[in-house]
């Protein structure tokens, strides 16, 4: 898509959704209040030193022990030959080392690149190399994959932590468990390794020097596209993210304008810290505003996260749509008690409205549908709060946010009609590591990230999302988006979760293709078409059904329509 002159008469329109916002959220950013992420974790554990910052498996970390041990870990880097600006990655599920790790790498004045602990070797490698990580910190359930690709990298240094070293007495037995019982510890061998436990003995004993950083420093890598591609890193720089937190916080302000906010607010982290999602929500704006968050190291352990939500006072809960769906496929998440739940943000995809409409039933609360990439942060747009409705939608830009919605050669399109959904403001990244024509591939000259997201605009300012330009399905001529089709699956009784994509037609180019996973096992093939033909025009309609008894999904629960299309 070549970007020309965005508007005809070369004026700019009038911003629609500023007239929808909640009265209590400014337009714009006020400037921001701190210099640098590391600025932020050292005054928030000053304001906060006495209350829990993170807690995991029953062990609590207060802010005050939080800046003791990032400062051993920023110090022990420091000391390793580690210049500013060296790239550190971190491969570890949310446990207490993994914000420990994150944060002193910030400290340090080195750039965090986050890695999925569930990662094959050969992508691994290809992210260790790509960035020029010099260090890396892995928990020892992923040291094999690790010692697999070392050799091939410039990775110099290797912290290796077990899921009980912080846990104190406890993590001897959950180390055995993990190690002998469950056997979930494949063999290893990287000699000269340190343990988390040395590093922080021997950070201790190390000078810690403030590493002056400036807000247009780079922060963290954060790896995107992997599931449609070569992965990229996004250039994410403190101020993307000191901005990200900034305007997040000003719309969660929204949410307590009529109900009083809790001293503390109580996030459950169950998506995973090297997300961007939860590492911006959960762990950046929790640390602002002196939250404790629950770790929750396997959400995919459904049982397990259930009681975590029973026995913890839960104020705030991000998920996906397949999580809140898979929680309420649990006969035991009905009876938990939800008064103190105030907010459910949703994110990573498309919440489906029979999901919604579902756990406003059951919790009582409202999914609040919110929007962004990597790219961007990740948000960019947010329903309000106080919304008395699931909108079916992306939302609102968020302040300091510009949403324009252009057609293939650059154009502004009208207000209605589809097109890609560009973004502007101080979250979008500062472009993907050394990939200089992928970051001109991906940003207008006016400064717009295209997203690759195809939606409109209504006259409000509330953007509907209707595809990937990549999952769009050509019917005839009509184009077809998949997320409707599944929406429209997701409302029989008899579907728990479902995914659509277009195949080869002779006739018509291309069908859709419905991929079902039954919650009633006497659905049919016919069932499904029948509900279906009742909801979706003829064109629509999924000339395919394939049962299957799961989806494939990403490590945070997104659904990969590309491994359905083989």
């Amino acid at each position: 898509m070549n970007s020309i002159s965005v508007y005809p008469d070369g004026a700019k329109p009038e911003k629609p959704w500023l007239a929808a916002y909640p009265t209590i959220v400014p337009a714009e950013l006020p400037p921001l209040e701190y210099a640098s992420l590391a600025e932020l974790l050292e005054k928030s554990c000053s304001r906060y030193a006495d209350r829990i910052a993170f807690s995991s498996m029953g062990k609590r970390l207060t802010y005050r022990e939080l800046e003791s041990q990032t400062r051993k870990v920023a110090a022990w880097l420091q000391n390793s030959g580690l210049q500013k600006g060296d790239r550190v990655a971190v491969m570890m599920p949310n446990v207490l080392q993994n914000p420990v790790a994150v944060y002193g790498i910030l400290r340090a004045g080195l750039v965090v690149v986050n890695v999925n602990p569930l990662y094959t070797p050969r992508e691994l490698e290809h992210q260790l190399r790509d960035s020029g990580a010099k260090a890396i910190f892995v928990l020892e359930n992923f040291a094999r994959t690790v010692e697999q690709v070392l050799a091939r990298t410039d990775v110099r240094h290797v912290v290796v932590s077990s899921l009980g070293e912080m846990l104190g007495a406890k993590g001897l037995i959950v180390n055995l468990l993990v190690r002998k019982v469950k056997k979930l510890v494949p063999s290893w061998s990287i000699p000269q390794h340190k343990t988390f436990r040395q590093v922080l003995s021997e950070g201790a004993g190390k000078a810690y020097n403030p590493a002056g950083l400036s807000i247009n420093d780079v922060a963290f890598l954060q790896y995107t596209g992997g599931t449609t591609g070569v992965a990229k890193g996004a250039v994410l720089t403190h101020k993307n993210l000191l901005s990200n937190k900034l305007q997040l916080e000003l719309w969660l302000k929204s949410a307590f304008e009529k109900r009083q906010r809790p001293e503390v607010l109580n996030f459950l982290c169950a998506l995973p810290l090297y997300h961007i999602f939860a590492l911006t929500v959960n762990s950046l704006m929790g640390m602002s505003l002196g939250a404790h968050n629950i770790l929750v190291a396997n959400p995919r352990d459904i049982p397990a996260l259930v009681k975590e939500f029973s026995k913890s006072n839960v104020h705030v809960f991000p998920g996906l749509n397949t999580l809140f769906n898979a929680l309420m496929n649990n006969a035991d998440f009905a009876r938990i008690d939800f008064s103190s739940l105030v907010i459910s943000l949703g994110g990573g995809m498309a919440v489906q409205r029979p999901v919604a409409e579902r756990w406003l039933k059951v919790t009582g609360a409202h999914i609040t549908e919110g929007y962004g990439l990597s790219e961007t942060s990740p948000v960019a747009t947010a329903n309000r709060f106080d919304s008395a409705e699931f909108t079916g939608s992306i939302g609102l830009p968020i302040p300091s946010t510009e949403l324009d919605i252009r057609a293939e050669d650059g154009t502004s399109l009208p207000l209605g009609e589809v097109g890609e959904i560009c973004i502007r403001g101080p979250q979008v990244m500062a472009g993907y590591w050394n990939k200089p024509e992928e970051t001109a591939r991906a940003m207008t000259p006016d400064g717009y990230f295209r997203s690759g997201d195809m939606g409109f605009m209504d006259a409000r300012g509330y953007t509907k999302i209707v595809d990937r330009k990549k999952d769009m399905i050509l019917v005839s001529g009509f184009n077809v988006y998949p997320n409707e089709i599944e929406e429209v699956a997701a409302m029989h009784p008899g579907i728990m979760e479902a995914a659509a994509i277009g195949v080869a037609d002779g006739h018509s180019g291309e069908a859709v293709k419905l991929f079902v996973v039954r919650k009633d096992q006497a659905l049919t093939e016919a069932d499904v078409k029948a509900h279906c033909a009742a909801n979706l025009t003829n064109y629509k309609r999924p000339r395919f059904v394939e049962f299957r008894t799961e989806l494939p999904k990403s490590p945070v629960g997104k659904i990969l329509r590309k491994d359905l299309r083989g």
